[in-house]
């Protein structure tokens, strides 16, 4: 019985010692500071998002710059965007609900077509220059919610998944925008290079009297009479000055008194 109770008050007194002895290495770890290469550790998976796609997430801070304390030893772990995105310095940041878009860890990996806030004021708080084109420039553009054509940040809908091309004219996304920026499709402008058969696809009653016009009218390509912006109409003595007498110019001074149209050049 004396045995027993030896060996039982041993097995206590062994019990206290490595109970207290654990007590104080916890004590000692959490008083302990954290470093970066600790993450790793335990949150896999994050520390593996943050390399893949942390953007400056990555490159220009560390766990430990964002997450400042950590259970139990602290109880704010999850920091807030203002905290380096200040709302004074950006407009964009004054934008509710980050995690919305923004995904810490991957913040820039956005998919913006679930997102029930008004996307539309919230893309453009960081998009002004777009903005400005769509106000400055109302189409069709103007009304659409920024999704339709952007589902994720910074990829686009090709025009041609919405839009036909001109006439029967086989163009790519990239032969649009030589004529049509998306923000401000309305205003059309191009260089000299574009081929006649573009605008003939829209204005077939125009390319119909080229095409039986013998004069040199019909050799010009569409551009060249009609340069830079569509719906420019050049004065007919920019090329060819006053080529009848003062007197006829007189009587008519307008030119299609005369010349029916510039494509047709003459009346029957």
């Amino acid at each position: 019985m004396y045995c027993k109770i030896k060996y039982l008050l041993v097995a206590v007194g062994f019990v206290m010692f490595f109970s207290r002895s654990t007590l104080f290495a916890a004590e000692s770890a959490l008083n302990e500071k954290l470093d970066n290469r600790d993450c790793v550790k335990c949150h896999i998976s994050v520390v593996q998002d943050i390399k893949n796609s942390g953007a400056r997430h990555l490159t220009d801070v560390t766990c430990l710059d964002c997450h400042q304390e950590h259970p139990p030893a602290g109880t704010n772990a999850i920091p807030l965007c203002s905290q380096c995105h200040d709302p004074q310095v950006k407009k964009h940041f004054t934008v509710d609900n980050c995690i919305a878009c923004h995904y810490p860890h991957y913040p820039l990996r956005m998919d913006i077509s679930s997102v029930k806030a008004d996307l539309k004021t919230v893309c453009l708080s960081c998009h002004q220059q777009q903005g400005d084109e769509l106000t400055k420039y109302p189409s069709k553009h103007s009304d659409m919610s920024c999704a339709q054509c952007h589902p994720k940040h910074a990829t686009f809908k090709d025009c041609l998944a919405c839009h036909q091309g001109h006439g029967d004219v086989k163009m790519t996304y990239q032969d649009c925008l030589r004529c049509h920026q998306p923000h401000m499709p309305a205003v059309v402008r191009y260089d000299t290079s574009i081929p006649s058969s573009y605008c003939g696809s829209c204005h077939n009653k125009e390319s119909g009297m080229l095409a039986e016009n013998h004069t040199k009218h019909h050799d010009l390509s569409c551009v060249y009479c009609h340069k830079n912006q569509h719906k420019v109409v050049p004065e007919c003595e920019i090329c060819h000055g006053q080529p009848h007498g003062e007197g006829m110019h007189k009587k008519f001074p307008n030119c299609i008194d005369c010349h029916v149209d510039a494509h047709a050049l003459f009346k029957d």
